[in-house]
């Protein structure tokens, strides 16, 4: 009985794996800093980097919340309950990543768009969300998010903040 719970376990764990990485994997070869001088590009590239901002294709030109679109959190709702909703409560309780209540007051919605579409450079910039890795522990996985389903995830985070 034990060994068929053991087979078991390790059949399902790569599922776990796939389902939160959106199926991409990472070469994580080594988890340690190099050491040795860093490069002008790198340098360069964190010494830009705009926290308020944040680092994609988003800024207040392109993310219009000027109006609440209850539609587009409704699409939000099935977009989160199949991609984040695993990691993140809609309270401020942490599960694995932190949780959503009041995000939207905490950070501009551009930044937030930028950050859901493209974590891993804001991941390895932005003071702030080092230091929310350090309290989660985990690094959020970039879940491949369409343009329009980021858009319906920041309405219902809206949503769940009170916008109407």
């Amino acid at each position: 009985m034990r060994k068929k719970s053991l087979m078991m376990l390790l059949l399902v764990m790569p599922l776990f794996y796939v389902a939160c990485s959106g199926g991409k994997t990472e070469n994580n070869a080594s988890t340690e800093p190099t050491e040795g001088p860093t490069t002008t590009t790198e340098t360069a590239d964190a010494s830009s980097y705009d926290p308020k901002r944040g680092e994609g294709k988003y800024d207040e030109k392109n993310v219009d919340v000027t109006k609440f679109d209850a539609a587009l959190a409704g699409q939000g709702k099935k977009v989160a309950e199949t991609k984040c909703l695993s990691c993140h409560k809609m309270t401020d309780e942490k599960l694995v990543g932190p949780g959503w209540k009041g995000v939207t007051q905490r950070r501009l919605p551009h930044w937030i768009m930028n950050f859901i579409t493209n974590p891993d450079p804001m991941i390895d910039k932005d003071p702030e969300v080092q230091a929310q890795l350090e309290l989660c522990l985990v690094r959020m996985p970039n879940q491949n998010l369409a343009e329009n389903e980021a858009r319906e995830i920041l309405e219902y985070m809206r949503q769940n903040d009170g916008a109407k």
